[in-house]
């Protein structure tokens, strides 16, 4: 929001300069963004009037003219304007003016001085030259009744200031040099200085029939016929300067009008060409198939969820956000029905959005406008049509006003003690009473609390803590002691038996993964490719159209990072994310950390992708592979033992992937990288990677007391042979199952699998898998017949079991 701080003053005027006025407004939260100066510091420019012109005796392009300054003697300046003429008025620096630095960052001195041979006493000055305007394409015209000899900068204004603030979106009142007035007013106690508007003399009866269908779309509909204007009426300079310095240009009388109301009061407007409406009009939601040429040159497509108003012939307005270019008003309109309506916030909000572009509008109506003023803005723009535009043909019709649906506004209540509390300061009643009346904000007062009911204009009071914080910026941010907090803070030791994320964040990266942090919002896209997951949970209202739904896994973002690196040439990559997934849950109740209905883990996940290792001369390169990654997953939860089953997962390549078992309870997957997503993704070769519960990898073993023993131990090594479709982990259940039924089993200790081979000496469909045995008696010296008596128990369990044999 852009305004000028004379416009601002023209409705309240506090006793205090611009830079303790933008301190006012940002600790109220009004954040000033900027303030800027209308025009650079310049000195002894004046109105002037071209006398007479004549043609330069040395120069073709240059003429001597002689100029009145309001001093009694005509000054002889040398002026080469293409514009410059007798009669005319225009700005003049006199000699001794400093004018604005140029290129070379100097201020300019005017002097008294020769131009091919003639004396020129000043210079005539363009706007560009004065540094108010790019237009630089001849002198600054000035109207005919300018005073000559006045100072430049009272004449135009230019000892102004442009005030940008940022407005947060509840702050909709504020869109407007009035609500900003009201707030200055509120705060410092100035008073507001801003009439209400005159009905004007109607003088027929002419009412275009308009028909609301829709009142969920438009709860009150005002439209005025006005016949007999001149559109070709020139802006007042005292309009096209504000319009200018709250960011807009000036395009024709009854377009600048309207926009200059809007600013004015924050009310928008339609001015359309009554000429150019078919019949009656319908305010109604729009039809699949219909579409509409707006006045930016864009032709779009409605269908239902976007509101227009249309005439019995087409549409002539998207409802809140633009115009239609058929009923466009021009310089040859004559004849004007003149709109202003109010618009349901959450009928407008996403539809200017959904075009690709915004307007001032859709911006205000999305937030709420002022719902009892429309008949007033109708007279605001109509007083100012009359004044500027208006004939002695000119005929104002009667205000047709429907009121259709408004909003219902409850009482909200306000308790004083509460404020207290929450703000941290001693509140009164006789505090808060004097700054709702100060805000004119409506209340009915009873002990200790107070009830309100919003004006017309606020739609950012729902709740009590709406009302605290109106108590808090008018109390003063700044006068709120900053106090250390007085709850107890005492620091909670974490049970023996858990760890927290951030221990496994660096164990991570002792691991060699880098973390990073993506959008709890994906494509939907992704969803489907890495979770089959049809019926993602969708935002309502996206920040982007690639980030629509709601992820269930993490995968999606971690191969983009992958991508992200790929693309610029990191070849390398390991990452990993801890974050939260999101996935439905009927049986998911409201609490302090969860929603009805949905369930948010917290998830670990990795990529590895690229050469196993760095580039080096101890070890050859080769591509990372799943036992990389197993090993890095396995180091995570040691000394927990994690069991991989083969599985299928919509997103991992179906012969490289398994679960995760941690208590025989899955807890995530593993696998590599489907072969069909590295073509739709683009990937040279497949990335590895793991996704587990959070909490699985937070819980710990408590460790317990050994006694190391003092007899010696032995291994043995187990070379079996069987079908190439057997698991090593089935073996090695098989295994440690045979060795906890047999008398002697207690001397097992571990039981590993180290070597795989399949090739030569054995059968296509078989492969060798060797287990070394590590065993040690805790009581006495182990015997070698009891290790025997072990090794042939589980050598014939696995032959037994899986037809393994004993490799020669």
């Amino acid at each position: 929001m852009q305004f000028s701080e004379n416009w601002l003053r023209s409705l309240v005027d506090p006793k205090m300069n611009s830079d303790e006025l933008a301190h006012l407004l940002t600790m109220s939260g009004l954040e000033v963004e900027e303030v800027e100066a209308v025009a650079p510091p310049f000195s002894n420019v004046v109105v002037a009037e071209v006398v007479e012109v004549a043609k330069h005796p040395n120069a073709d392009r240059l003429n001597v003219c002689q100029v009145d300054v309001g001093t009694g003697t005509l000054l002889n300046i040398v002026c080469g304007a293409p514009n410059v003429r007798a009669g005319m008025k225009a700005i003049c620096a006199k000699a001794g003016a400093v004018l604005p630095p140029g290129a070379d960052g100097k201020p300019f001195e005017i002097k008294v001085g020769k131009l091919r041979g003639v004396e020129s006493q000043g210079m005539m000055c363009s706007a560009k030259e004065l540094k108010i305007s790019e237009e630089s394409s001849g002198l600054m015209e000035l109207p005919e009744d300018a005073p000559v000899g006045a100072n430049i900068r009272d004449y135009l204004g230019l000892n102004d200031l442009k005030f940008t603030i940022k407005l947060t979106p509840n702050k909709a009142d504020c869109l407007s040099v009035l609500g900003v007035a009201r707030e200055v007013s509120a705060l410092t106690g100035s008073p507001l200085s801003f009439p209400a508007p005159r009905p004007a003399a109607v003088t027929t009866d002419e009412v275009l029939p308009v028909k609301v269908s829709a009142p969920e779309l438009c709860g009150r509909f005002s439209g005025r016929v006005i016949r007999g204007l001149n559109a070709k009426a020139a802006t007042p300079e005292w309009m096209k300067r504000r319009l200018e310095r709250s960011g807009q240009r000036s395009v024709s009388a009854l377009v600048d009008i309207s926009n200059y109301v809007m600013l004015e009061a924050g009310q928008p407007s339609h001015v359309f060409d009554l000429a150019k409406i078919h019949g009656s009009m319908d305010v109604r939601w729009g039809r699949k198939g219909e579409s509409v040429k707006l006045l930016n040159g864009n032709t779009v497509e409605v269908d239902e969820w976007v509101g227009v108003i249309a005439d019995e012939k087409e549409i002539e307005s998207l409802a809140g956000i633009m115009g239609g270019d058929s009923t466009a008003v021009t310089l040859d309109t004559t004849d004007i029905y003149l709109e202003a309506a109010f618009w349901w916030p959450n009928a407008i909000q996403g539809r200017a959005r959904r075009y690709n572009f915004s307007t001032d509008a859709a911006h205000r109506y999305e937030r709420g406008v002022d719902f009892a003023g429309t008949v007033d803005n109708i007279e605001r723009i109509t007083a100012l049509i009359v004044e500027i535009c208006g004939t002695s043909d000119t005929k104002i019709g009667p205000v047709d006003d429907q009121v259709v649906n408004l909003p219902q506004r409850a009482p909200v209540v306000l308790r004083t003690a509460r404020a207290a509390k929450v703000i941290g300061v001693a509140i009164t009643d006789d505090m808060v009473a004097d700054i709702f009346t100060r805000l004119g904000l409506p209340f009915i007062r009873e002990e200790g609390q107070f009830a309100v009911t919003a004006p017309s204009y606020r739609f950012d009071i729902e709740i009590e803590e709406d009302l605290i914080e109106e108590v808090a910026r008018v109390y003063g941010f700044e006068n709120i002691p900053a106090n250390p907090p007085v709850a107890p803070s005492a620091m909670l030791i974490e049970p023996e038996n858990t760890r927290s994320l951030f221990a496994v964040r660096h164990q991570l990266a002792d691991l060699g993964y880098q973390e990073v942090v993506n959008m709890s919002f994906v494509e939907s896209a992704w969803e489907q490719d890495f979770a089959a997951n049809e019926q993602p949970i969708r935002l309502q209202n996206p920040i982007a159209s690639q980030m629509s739904v709601m992820r269930s896994t993490l995968i999606g973002g971690l191969l983009a990072n992958v991508r992200y690196n790929l693309n610029r040439k990191a070849g390398r990559v390991r990452v990993f994310e801890v974050g939260a997934v999101f996935k439905r849950n009927p049986d998911a109740v409201d609490g302090p950390l969860s929603v009805a209905g949905f369930d948010q883990p917290k998830r670990v996940g990795a990529i590895a992708y690229g050469p196993a290792l760095d580039e080096q001369w101890g070890a050859a390169t080769r591509a990372v592979d799943f036992f990389d990654v197993k090993a890095d997953l396995e180091a995570l939860f040691a000394p927990r033992v994690v069991r991989f089953n083969k599985a299928e997962h919509a997103a991992l390549h179906p012969g490289r992937c398994a679960t995760v078992e941690v208590d025989g309870k899955v807890v995530g997957f593993i696998g590599e990288l489907h072969p069909r997503w590295l073509q739709k993704y683009d990937l040279p070769q497949a990335p590895v990677l793991f996704e587990v519960d959070a909490a699985a990898l937070q819980a710990r073993s408590v460790p317990r007391h050994t006694e190391i023993s003092k007899f010696p131990g032995a291994t043995r090594d187990l070379a079996l042979v069987v079908k190439q479709d057997v698991p090593a982990q089935a073996v090695l259940d098989s295994l440690s199952a045979a060795a906890s039924v047999h008398p002697n089993g207690k001397i097992l200790q571990a039981v590993v699998l180290f070597d795989e081979y399949r090739g030569k000496g054995l059968k296509a469909d078989e492969k060798s898998l060797a287990f070394r045995f590590s065993l040690q008696d805790t009581q006495s010296t182990l015997q070698d017949d009891a290790v025997e008596a072990v090794m042939a128990a589980v050598a014939e369990a696995a032959k037994e079991k899986h037809s393994a044999k004993l490799r020669g």
